[in-house]
């Protein structure tokens, strides 16, 4: 099945239409990459959680710098392939990743 991706109708406005990319691999090509993006600006949510009393501040802005890293990789990709897969795949990828540094930073501030 051709994945969906983004075209132009005659009246120039942008909608979800068919294309020829592959709507699985564009959603695990972004995902993994933005995977890949955390593993390299940050440690792990388990080491944020271990260090978050003292480090919250310097933890979270690496996460938040993957982020935005992230979200340029993905948006060249769906522009690139006119598909909307890496931004579904990215942006799950970005959202579990974020909620995950979130409730490590939360708990390790706790001390659960």
């Amino acid at each position: 099945m051709p994945a969906l991706g983004l075209s132009n109708v005659t009246d120039g406005i942008t909608v979800i239409a068919h294309n020829t990319g592959s709507d699985g691999v564009l959603f695990g090509v972004s995902a993994a990459l933005v995977f890949q993006i955390f593993s390299a600006t940050n440690s792990s949510p388990q080491t944020t959680e271990l260090f978050a009393k003292e480090r919250s501040g310097t933890l979270m802005k690496w996460v938040r710098r993957g982020l935005v890293t992230s979200i340029g990789f993905v948006a060249i990709m769906a522009w690139r392939t006119k598909s909307l897969w890496p931004i579904f795949g990215g942006g799950a990828a970005g959202a579990s990743m974020y909620w995950m540094y979130h409730i490590a930073n939360r708990d390790g501030q706790k001390g659960a």
